[in-house]
């Protein structure tokens, strides 16, 4: 076997992608962390069929963000996206692609937030408090409009997986 060649597999052995899920979804050890999941929700234009990325308005901070809620007691990362998704943008959607992990400070405490691609399948937008508005933009247009640099590198993470 050379070095490019993947690792055999073993009979009963879990798959490579079932390992990673299993991980990606596993709490990590640091229990001071707040845990946070979302998505990069995507897309395909109805008019000319390129892509659109789903940013959400929240009023209470002002700002332009991708769609990341908390988990709830004993929720996996996975359904906590889902969940979150579908309650700030009204879209079912499926995860794809796991995105890079965002970890920085609020008020002084370590967050942690795990994002997946995610096509959106279908649901009406509804605003309520938490998220006033939701807007469907190009990548390019959705990068500038986010409020946070932080946000900027999932855009095109979602590039890179989706090509």
């Amino acid at each position: 076997m050379t070095p490019r060649d993947p690792a055999p597999h073993t009979p009963g052995a879990p798959h490579q992608d079932a390992r990673e899920d299993a991980r990606r979804n596993a709490r990590p050890h640091r229990t001071d962390a707040v845990l946070a999941a979302g998505t990069v929700l995507w897309r395909r234009s109805r008019h000319d069929g390129g892509l659109e990325v789903a940013l959400v308005h929240r009023p209470r901070y002002d700002d332009w963000s991708l769609p990341k809620g908390k988990l709830k007691r004993g929720e996996e990362f996975d359904a906590a996206a889902r969940r979150e998704t579908l309650e700030e943008t009204g879209a079912h959607c499926v995860l794809g692609a796991a995105l890079p992990t965002s970890r920085y400070l609020v008020e002084g405490r370590p967050k942690e937030v795990r994002y997946w691609a995610a096509e959106a399948v279908g649901g009406v937008f509804e605003p309520s408090d938490e998220v006033d508005r939701m807007t469907w933009l190009a990548p390019s247009a959705a990068r500038h409009r986010l409020t946070h640099d932080r946000d900027r590198p999932l855009i095109d993470a979602l590039l890179l997986v989706l090509a």
